[in-house]
C-alpha cells in the first residue's frame, strides 16, 4: 500500500464523519427542533398508538406542508429524516394495510429533507440505527428516539443493532493509520468479534414472533417487494410511483468499510451491495469508496511473504465470516422459522401473510444472499493461504 494514500484518507478523516467513541454513528443526536415542526415529531413521538389505534393516516392526511428551510444544521436534518421516515413508515405500512401513496404533505418536506442531506427519501438504516439514541440517563445508558409497534422487542432490534455500529469504531479508527499493519488489523479483528458478542444480546431482547408479526414490516421498503410491485407514489414529488429499498443490514456503513478494507469480492451481489451505498450517509460511502480505489491491502500483505501478516489478515476474514453466519443464523430464527410458521397454521398477520418471508427489508432474496456473501468470504479467506 502506498502510504500517501493512507495519508490522504488520516488528513480527511474528519471528513467522513466518524467518531474515535461512536464509530459511524451520529454523534449526540438531537430530539428537539424549532417549534415548526413540531407536528412532526407530535406524531413520530406518538407513532405506536397512532398506529395501533389506525388514526396515523388521518393525522398525516390533515398535517400542512412544511418548508425544510428554517432546518439550519446537519443534526437537525438528521432528526428531521428520522421523523419523516418513521412517519412515513407508519403510514404505509399501518396495520399491515399498505398505502401506495405519501401524501404531500410527508413526501414533498421529506424528498427535500433527504435532497440536503444525500440520503434517499425513505428509513433508512442511517436513521433507525445510526440516528435513533439517546442517553437515558447519566450512567450512559441508552434509548431511542423513535419506535415503532413492539414493545420492548422493537428496542431490543435498533439497541443491539447500534451496540453492534459502536464495537466496530476501534477497527474503523486504525484505516487511518499505516503504521503498523498488523496491530491495525488485530483490532479489526477485535472489533469484529466484538460485534458478534454484541449481536447476541438481540436473542435475550428480542422475540421472534414479536419482531416477524409486529416490527418487521415498518422497516420494509417499496423495491423488489411483492406487497408494493410498483412502489410509492410521493404527491408533489413525482407522477410515477419511486423503488426505494428499506433499511437493512446491507446499508451497515461498517461492514461493507470491512470488505473493502480487506479487498472482500462479492461478485454476483456487488450490484446490489453498491446500491446499499447510496443509503448510507455521503461521509461514510465516500470512505468506503477512497477505500476502495486504495492500493489493496491482500496484494501488499501477499508481497511481503509475511507469515505472521498473512495470519493477522486470515484472521480479519475470518471474524468477518463468522459474524456473517451468525447473521445468516439469526435471520433464520427471526425471519424463516416465524414466517414458515405463520404459513402452515393460517394465521397471517394484519395481511401482511407470508409475502416477504423470502425478502430482506431491503429487497434482496433473503437467503440466496446472505448465504452468498458468507460463502464469497471464504473463497477469499482460502485464497491467502495458498
Amino acid at each position: 500500500m502506498e502510504t500517501n494514500s493512507k495519508e490522504t484518507l488520516q488528513a480527511d478523516f474528519d471528513v467522513f464523519d466518524i467518531s474515535e467513541e461512536f464509530g459511524f454513528l451520529l454523534e449526540e443526536p438531537l430530539t428537539h427542533l424549532p417549534d415548526y415542526y413540531q407536528v412532526w415529531l407530535d406524531l413520530a413521538n406518538n407513532l405506536t398508538h397512532l398506529i395501533e389505534s389506525r388514526k396515523l393516516r388521518d393525522l398525516v392526511d390533515k398535517m400542512p406542508v412544511l418548508s425544510p428551510d428554517l432546518l439550519s444544521n446537519h443534526r437537525e436534518l438528521r432528526l428531521a429524516h428520522l421523523a419523516l421516515g418513521f412517519i412515513s413508515m407508519g403510514y404505509v405500512w399501518q396495520e399491515g394495510q399498505h398505502a401506495p401513496i405519501l401524501p404531500k404533505a410527508l413526501a414533498l418536506p421529506f424528498w427535500l429533507v433527504s435532497r440536503r442531506l444525500g440520503l434517499p427519501p425513505i428509513l433508512t438504516y442511517a436513521d433507525s440505527v445510526l440516528a435513533n439514541w439517546k442517553l437515558k440517563d447519566t450512567t450512559g445508558n441508552m434509548d431511542l428516539i423513535f419506535s415503532f409497534p413492539g414493545g420492548d422487542t422493537c428496542r431490543g432490534f435498533f439497541i443491539v443493532s447500534l451496540l453492534v455500529e459502536m464495537a466496530a469504531s476501534p477497527g474503523i479508527m486504525v484505516i487511518s493509520d499505516l503504521t503498523g499493519i498488523k496491530n491495525g488489523l488485530i483490532k479489526v479483528t477485535q472489533s469484529l468479534k466484538k460485534m458478534k458478542e454484541n449481536f447476541k444480546f438481540m436473542h435475550n431482547h428480542v422475540e421472534p414472533a414479536a419482531f416477524h408479526g409486529k416490527l418487521r414490516i415498518f422497516v420494509s421498503g417499496w423495491r423488489d417487494n411483492p406487497m408494493l410491485p410498483r412502489g410509492v407514489l410521493y404527491e408533489g414529488v413525482s407522477d410515477e410511483p419511486i423503488l426505494l429499498s428499506g433499511g437493512s443490514a446491507a446499508q451497515s456503513s461498517a461492514i461493507q468499510c470491512f470488505d473493502a478494507l480487506l479487498c472482500i469480492q462479492h461478485e454476483e451481489e456487488t450490484a446490489f451491495l453498491t446500491r446499499m451505498r447510496d443509503y448510507m450517509p455521503p461521509a461514510h460511502r465516500q470512505l468506503i469508496e477512497t477505500l476502495s480505489v486504495c492500493p489493496p491491502l491482500r496484494d501488499f500483505i501477499l508481497s511481503c511473504s509475511n507469515s505472521d501478516l498473512c495470519q493477522a489478515y486470515n484472521s480479519c476474514v475470518s471474524a468477518l465470516v463468522d459474524l456473517r453466519n451468525y447473521h445468516l443464523n439469526t435471520v433464520t430464527k427471526y425471519v424463516i422459522i416465524p414466517g414458515n410458521h405463520a404459513q402452515s397454521v393460517g394465521c397471517p398477520f394484519r395481511g401482511v401473510g407470508t409475502a416477504l418471508n423470502t425478502t430482506g427489508t431491503g429487497g434482496s432474496n433473503l437467503m440466496v444472499f446472505l448465504k452468498s456473501v458468507r460463502d464469497l468470504d471464504r473463497a477469499v479467506e482460502g485464497d491467502i493461504y495458498a
